[in-house]
């Protein structure tokens, strides 16, 4: 089978000329491209390893990726501005053999097993050529929010990437000629699309710097300028593109993912550009399904239908006792084909119940509930757990709950999920002080292990948690903090 690599230098052997990467002050084709990933290839002194990659978004990230996944290693991604316990559990968990980061962040992360880019880059080719590659080697972990209160790792592999780069060409036509917007963080799996559904089908990555996205004018800006052809993104960047009186011409589709698309986000999008909703957990690799929004209408709930089965992928609706629902009921939206990764990496039996084996297929439990409609297209409903999405990132609240409870100050804490008026989700955390305790410092506290995303926007401190004749939390006698909906990107 092709490895993602493989497939990268078929590329550039086709069309060497053509534009691959593109900044403000730089720009490569693929043959220029495809060399530098030769050479900072051969100055990786390991194969078939995990590696932890933190770094800058730029070129230079680019080819660190691919010349890890020449030699078979697979990398593990975390943006420099994570919390520092959550890096070590990251890593620990993944057993990296070394984190490849830039000089600058040295000090962040001392005490961990660090290699320089500048010293790789500086270093001698060692001449030898990668080991075989095997199609379900893991080509990369991201990490999600975990049930247990601590983060999973999905484990995917290259025939997963492959395949969703070839469902998205036959969808989206994507090819030499279009311009691909790099601004997703490289922890999320929109990242995996815009680098590899790019790259990988004859496309130019097109690379904002830190400046250059610091507000939406400043990336229309650069969007504009550097005729980016597509955007994928949060559906919160299309709102605020909506308000816009007019995008870059340059634009021929926008994809909204990650989190529910209401009409009210894109109405005066729709005679502008091409718009798609997709959806899809990172276990399945990015998306597992799409739907075109124009000339459509928006559900009773004020969102849009998720749509059809990618390419190479299923989409069930099973009942509890996994039997399929007919149309029109609410099932949970079960997921197999080409796209399911290999689960969790680690000691999470339990979560990687989810990936259920039949008959030689494997079929992934989403915990989404959703129900088909008459004209085929799946809607989504809600979830069955309390897993949120909180900015269009998956939040597990008993991670949340977790680390509050492990906070030294505190003697129990429950955390509650609640939406603003515009529908968008919430959280709260309720809790008894063992003594005179800092807000300020609690929030200290879990944002050295909790993503910024997964702290809640209010904390209730309490006498007593109220109980109900059960002894279980009676949600009822529970505060709410009302939160008028606004939208920050």
């Amino acid at each position: 089978m092709e490895t993602i690599y493989e497939r990268l230098r078929s590329i550039a052997k086709s069309d060497p000329d053509q534009l691959a990467l593109l900044t403000s002050d730089r720009s490569l084709t693929y043959r220029d491209m495809i060399d530098q990933v030769d050479e900072l290839a051969q100055k990786i002194p390991f194969s078939h390893q995990k590696v932890g990659v933190i770094l800058e978004h730029g070129i230079d990230m680019i080819f660190v990726l691919f010349a890890l996944l020449k030699n078979g290693n697979c990398y593990v991604p975390a943006e420099p501005s994570f919390p520092i316990e959550r890096v070590k559990t990251m890593m620990e968990e993944a057993n990296v053999k070394t984190i490849i980061t830039q000089t600058k962040f040295n000090e962040r992360f001392k005490g961990m097993d660090l290699t320089d880019l500048d010293d790789l880059k500086k270093s001698e080719a060692d001449g030898s050529d990668p080991m075989w590659i095997k199609s379900e080697d893991p080509a990369y972990i991201l990490y999600t929010s975990g049930s247990t209160g601590r983060p999973k790792g999905v484990c995917v592999t290259p025939k997963n990437v492959l395949h969703y780069i070839w469902a998205f060409e036959h969808e989206f036509h994507i090819g030499p000629g279009d311009r691909m917007l790099q601004y997703s963080v490289c922890s999320f799996d929109i990242f995996v699309e815009e680098v590899f559904a790019s790259l990988l089908n004859g496309a130019c990555l097109v690379i904002p710097n830190e400046a250059e996205k610091k507000d939406l004018s400043s990336l229309m800006d650069f969007v504009e300028k550097n005729a980016v052809t597509i955007i994928s993104g949060f559906p919160y960047l299309l709102e605020e593109m909506n308000h816009l009186p007019s995008i870059p011409c340059s634009l021929r589709l926008l994809i909204s993912g990650g989190d529910v698309l209401r009409g009210s986000y894109i109405d005066h999008l729709l005679d502008q550009v091409v718009i798609y909703n997709t959806y899809g957990p990172s276990e399945t690799t990015v998306c597992a399904s799409y739907f075109k929004v124009n000339g459509s209408k928006v559900l009773e709930d004020g969102t849009y239908p998720i749509g059809k089965a990618v390419l190479g992928s299923h989409i069930d609706l099973w009942n509890d006792q996994d039997h399929p629902v007919k149309d029109g009921e609410v099932g949970e939206i079960i997921i197999s084909g080409d796209g399911v990764s290999l689960g969790y990496i680690g000691n999470h039996s339990q979560e990687n119940k989810a990936f259920e084996k039949k008959g030689g297929t494997t079929y992934y439990h989403s915990g989404d509930l959703g129900y088909k409609l008459k004209d085929g297209n799946l809607a989504f409903l809600r979830r069955k757990d309390d897993q949120v999405m909180i900015l269009g990132k998956r939040v597990e609240v008993m991670e949340v709950e977790a680390k509050l409870n492990q906070i030294d100050t505190i003697e129990e804490a429950i955390v509650r999920v609640y939406q603003d008026e515009e529908h968008l989700s919430y959280m709260i955390a309720y809790f008894v002080p063992k003594t005179k305790c800092s807000l300020s410092k609690i929030v200290e506290q879990l944002s050295e292990s909790l993503t910024y995303f997964m702290i809640p926007s209010y904390f209730v401190q309490m006498k007593s948690l109220p109980r109900n004749a059960n002894g279980k939390i009676d949600d009822g006698l529970l505060p709410v903090v009302l939160k008028v909906g606004h939208l920050d990107v």
